[in-house]
């Protein structure tokens, strides 16, 4: 219930729909109550008192109830499912608010296909069931509240009869409703599955085909599917259990009103119309409640959803946005680790860094793999927060600092080229949301990129496909540079930015990336040493320990690691 009212909230700024939706629900609900009422006297009056006028305008008296109804249903139906529709749209836009700001520890323990599912499928299946529950609650509570009405007043003692089996009802349909909440969560879950291999095949669809994975990856799809299959198919048994253990259990109730009332009216102690009447309602009583007991049903694979759902949307952040917290100015190019721990669940990663780059400086990160320095330079963003110690940013603990004015404060151009299915000017333009044309072209230029963002059919009001494709490697990662020459961001991050490149195109971009570092502070992540040369500080870690900082020469004279690293890049002593 806790699940099913947090639902109900997001119904709430639509009350006048579902208000609409109930008064034409009760209306439609109501009709069946007074069509049983009416079967007696209209029976009497017309095969006991021969009424011809009663019975020439019965017909379109029939017409006219069902019109009426079809009218009720209509808007019960349209007010209902829209109000529901738009609940789910607020609830599917909070899902991804809340997927976007979450962190990127967050994004590591989920993939992103089951993320996916729960945005798509599980957002469905509560839209599916929110709508239904709540139009038959109101719609078959008031039919079945009015028809027990009507079969007390013409039989008290047979509708006792007759309403006995109902607490039979409640038992198997709260078993059954469990073991379809379970299936349908479970079943969701291993959509999430099948939904994230469909999302790595497609996207490295390139390594599928190189590798002749097809094959495999069509294995490793058809596996997950039939996994899903097997709950979906436990669903429906479940569900479709619950008609006929329903129908069992009435069968009694039915059988005894018959044997009972028959029985009166044989011994003239009830009237046949009055019998009939009272069958009529007899039989519509139980029709809401199969009803309801299938709304119940639904409620359990909406709320199986639900939970799911708001697992994401209750997920806290780990890295908190700083309450009135300090805005970095220009001048705030200073950055300093101190005494600098990380640990990723159990395991430290970075330990005990001290590093200092001055307002200006170029500080390259080098060493060997997994040594830690992509996460170093995540730490400066707040991608995490540091287990111990601090970073300083001017005199500023980044915790301190607004995550806005952080953000605003540094660029990024990494080793995975991000861009979006948009035009070559809009993913410049994600660099400064309000940037002139003659902005866009100018940040191109110093990235080197106008020259072949004006030979593309558009030039810059090309599309470029789903994450650049129809762009070369160098081209992307030019574009990426102009996005943050763009920004004009104090503090630079290039983070192994020519890492997938040929000599030629590395070439073209270093020249772009030369262009970026200028009055920046700027840290270098690269394998490749000689595009770290020149840097004011180079900075060794290893294990996630620095080992070694100095400048190129000076290390080379220490003989150490760094020393080790050049000689196997270049094949020889670098003087």
């Amino acid at each position: 219930m806790t699940v099913f009212k947090r639902l109900l909230m997001y119904m709430k700024p639509y009350w006048w729909r579902i208000l609409l939706a109930a008064l034409a629900s009760s209306a439609y609900g109501g009709l069946d109550a007074a069509f049983a009422y009416m079967v007696e006297p209209l029976l009497k009056k017309i095969f006991v008192s021969k009424d011809v006028f009663i019975f020439s305008i019965l017909p379109v008296v029939i017409l006219l109830i069902f019109l009426f109804r079809g009218i009720c249903r209509y808007l019960n139906d349209y007010y209902m499912r829209t109000a529901a529709q738009l609940a789910i749209q607020d609830v599917r836009n909070e899902i991804f608010r809340k997927n976007i700001f979450l962190d990127l520890n967050f994004f590591h323990r989920n993939q992103t296909g089951s993320l996916m599912s729960r945005i798509v499928n599980d957002v469905s299946i509560m839209q599916e069931g929110v709508g239904g529950i709540i139009s038959g609650v109101f719609r078959d509570v008031l039919g079945l509240v009015s028809l027990l009405g009507v079969i007390f007043y013409r039989d008290w003692q047979l509708a006792i009869i007759s309403i006995l089996v109902i607490p039979l009802t409640i038992y198997p349909a709260q078993i059954l409703g469990k073991k379809i909440k379970l299936n349908a969560r479970k079943g969701q879950e291993e959509a999430g599955d099948f939904t994230n291999i469909l999302q790595e095949a497609l996207s490295g669809i390139k390594i599928v085909k190189a590798f002749s994975l097809e094959n495999s990856m069509i294995d490793k799809f058809s596996r997950a599917n039939h996994t899903y299959y097997n709950f979906l198919r436990k669903l429906i048994k479940y569900s479709s259990l619950s008609s006929p253990t329903m129908e069992i259990i009435t069968s009694f109730g039915i059988s005894a009103v018959v044997l009972v009332g028959g029985s009166k009216v044989m011994a003239n102690k009830m009237t046949a119309p009055e019998f009939f009447s009272f069958i009529t309602a007899m039989a519509l009583v139980y029709s809401p409640l199969k009803k309801l007991i299938s709304a119940y049903n639904d409620a359990q694979r909406s709320i199986g959803a639900s939970e799911r759902v708001f697992e994401i949307i209750d997920a806290k952040q780990e890295v908190i946005d700083a309450q009135d917290g300090y805005k970095l100015t220009r001048d705030d190019n200073r950055v300093e680790f101190k005494n600098v721990s990380f640990k990723y669940q159990d395991d430290y990663i970075l330990n005990n860094v001290c590093l200092v780059a001055e307002k200006g400086q170029a500080v390259a990160l080098v060493g060997p793999s997994g040594g830690g320095k992509s996460t170093l330079v995540s730490l400066i963003a707040r991608f995490f927060d540091v287990s111990e110690g601090k970073i300083l940013i001017g005199s500023h603990d980044v915790r301190d600092i607004t995550k806005t004015s952080l953000m605003n404060h540094i660029a990024l151009v990494d080793q995975e080229t991000i861009l979006f299915h948009d035009t070559v000017a809009n993913n410049i333009r994600y660099g400064k949301a309000d940037a002139t044309d003659d902005e866009i072209i100018k940040a191109a230029q110093a990235a080197y990129a106008h020259d072949f963002i004006m030979d593309m059919p558009n030039g810059y009001e090309t599309s470029i496909g789903e994450r650049g494709l129809r762009l070369s490697g160098g081209q992307r990662q030019r574009l990426c540079i102009a996005r943050a020459i763009l920004k004009n961001a104090p503090i630079l991050i290039l983070d192994e930015a020519t890492s997938a490149l040929d000599t030629e195109s590395e070439q073209m971009v270093q020249k772009a990336l030369d262009n970026l570092m200028v009055n920046r502070t700027t840290f270098v992540i690269a394998h490749r040493l000689s595009t770290v040369l020149n840097a004011d500080k180079i900075v060794v870690l290893e294990n996630g320990t620095v080992v070694e900082s100095g400048t190129h020469k000076k290390l080379l004279e220490q003989n150490g690691l760094y020393s080790r690293l050049c000689s196997a890049q270049f094949k020889e002593d670098v003087q």
